[in-house]
């Protein structure tokens, strides 16, 4: 596996290099949107309809890399920070910041920024933003001091080494003080490549080129526009006509793309896993799903392998809630996870034991029970939610589909306003700390299903500490384990996105374990 990502890696940075000479500006890139973001404020939404078309309005403390496809620590590197340190204890993270950066109004980039924004989405400071979806990355955040106008430390509860992959993702980009999130939310201000000119609803998202950008000579682009089309048929054609230079980024599906390459074979399209997982959410709170053998039910009808050849024609693949090998690090072992409640490939063993569960609970072929499958209005979500809906009736659950626009999907989840649904979960970071803390930690905003485990919080702390590899992973892989035995958020599976672009579209790098951390686009240029 290391010889593996080792070639690709340095494929991309010989493809990078290769072409470091050839550079021309201009030009408008023009890129499809699947459907309409709830707002462009990226620290308090929670989908990738909103980080993808506006993470170039913003920079971050550090990043990954956007040129390096696995996103690792090894491919972290600065960006409004200069450089870091850790003290002996690996409880302070101190940033020394770069000078001379402006905020697209002309306002300069200090360290009061950095503590503003940490202090209001880790909720040290109440009443700042209207939700925080990722403020469980940051529990374990102390404090923020500065040190004049470009020193600023993390200050930690105990040692975290992940904190650094945590800052580098897309979903941490620094805020101005001088702003309120009330305007974030419809003109965002950041210190990007580019500047934010319009977000029309069903229409577009626009963009211009920061002409004081801190990057001598970036970005290339004039400017970027997302045009938001929410039929994918018309997106794909409208690609195939050579009408935008490049699809969303998460959008094609493996039968789409053998479409787009027999059509149109001349444009550039890759195929990755997306660290994105379709899972069940079930509310534990609402009955009957309070009642656990109900739960065990749903997680035991699950006939993943049909998903998969449905969905993804053999593509996706079956897992845990870690992205699998050898893309993901943590993923665990098929031969173990086989061996855990609902993944043994004898569906009709495992749904047997489902219906068992049903009689007890009190429902059987005489008495069916009666729910809806609460999902988002797009293909990936709808789609597979009608498999779910028939999968549901081998155990005498009769569901309609509940279907929503993404203005309002997250906002019923959030507020668990359903009793059981069809999602898609991101990892926007490869690291268990992210995945632990957001989707399954006691309180956190990005828990659907209100699981709370007291024990396994205790566990999630343990494997944050530690820095022996081996170590950590059979502690992820026995939180894993606990987590499905729970129901906790059962996993469907890994799905495989695809994306597309022009010939002309120079200098595009594709993530193979995040959709959610490679879209700064300053370095990419139009070649016509």
């Amino acid at each position: 596996m290391r010889g593996t990502i080792a070639a690709v890696l340095l494929i991309a940075a010989l493809t990078v290099a290769g072409t470091g000479h050839a550079q021309k500006r201009g030009g408008i890139l023009t890129l499809e949107h699947i459907d309409n973001p709830p707002s462009p404020s990226i620290q308090e939404e929670a989908t990738a309809s909103v980080v993808i078309p506006f993470m170039p309005l913003f920079n971050n403390l550090v990043i990954y890399d956007q040129h390096v496809v696995q996103n690792s620590l090894g491919s972290i590197v600065p960006e409004l920070a200069t450089g870091w340190k850790w003290n002996e204890a690996m409880t302070d993270l101190t940033f020394t910041l770069r000078e001379g950066v402006k905020w697209h109004d002309g306002r300069p980039f200090t360290a009061a920024d950095v503590k503003c924004t940490w202090d209001m989405i880790s909720g040290l400071e109440k009443g700042k933003i209207r939700k925080s979806p990722r403020q469980a990355w940051f529990a374990n955040l102390e404090s923020i001091t500065t040190n004049g106008e470009h020193e600023a430390t993390f200050h930690l509860k105990r040692p975290q080494p992940s904190m650094l992959a945590l800052l580098a993702a897309g979903w941490s980009p620094v805020y101005p003080c001088h702003v309120s999130s009330a305007a974030m939310r419809t003109k965002p201000i950041g210190t990007g490549p580019f500047k934010f000119v319009e977000f029309r609803q069903n229409e577009i998202i626009r963009m211009e080129r920061n002409p004081d950008y801190w990057k001598p000579g970036l970005p290339y682009l004039d400017g970027i526009e997302y045009r938001i089309i929410s039929s994918r048929s018309t997106r794909m054609l409208a690609f195939i006509a050579g009408k935008f230079d490049m699809s969303y980024p998460t959008d094609i599906s493996v039968a789409l793309l053998k479409d787009i390459r027999s059509q149109a074979p001349q444009v550039q399209c890759v195929m990755r896993p997306s660290a994105v997982s379709t899972n069940l959410i079930i509310n534990r709170d609402a009955p009957p799903f309070d009642n656990p053998d109900i739960r065990s039910a749903l997680a035991l009808t699950l006939d993943r392998r049909a998903f998969i050849t449905l969905m993804s024609e053999g593509e996706a693949r079956i897992g845990a809630s870690m992205l699998p090998q050898p893309e993901g690090v943590w993923g665990m072992p098929q031969e173990m996870l086989q061996k855990l409640p609902g993944y043994d490939p004898d569906v009709a063993k495992n749904r047997e034991a489902a219906r068992a569960l049903m009689r007890k609970a009190g429902y059987g072929p005489e008495k069916h029970l009666r729910t809806k499958v609460f999902t988002r209005d797009l293909p990936a979500f709808r789609d597979a939610a009608v498999i779910l809906v028939d999968q549901l009736r081998e155990i005498w659950i009769d569901s309609d589909l509940d279907v929503v626009d993404t203005t309002l999907y997250y906002n019923r989840v959030f507020k668990k306003d359903y009793s059981i649904g069809l999602n898609l979960t991101g990892n926007s970071v490869d690291d268990p700390d992210q995945n632990f803390y957001e989707n399954y930690g006691c309180g956190s905003l990005r828990n659907y299903t209100n699981y709370c485990n007291a024990d396994l919080q205790k566990l999630y702390d343990q494997q944050s500490v530690e820095t022996d590899l081996e170590k950590r992973k059979g502690l992820v892989w026995d939180i894993e384990s606990k987590l499905i035995e729970d129901v906790a958020r059962p996993i469907i599976m890994h799905n495989k996105a695809g994306a597309c672009w022009q010939p002309y579209v120079k200098n595009v790098s594709i993530m193979v374990n995040s959709i959610y951390n490679g879209w700064r686009f300053e370095d990419i240029w139009l070649d016509k």
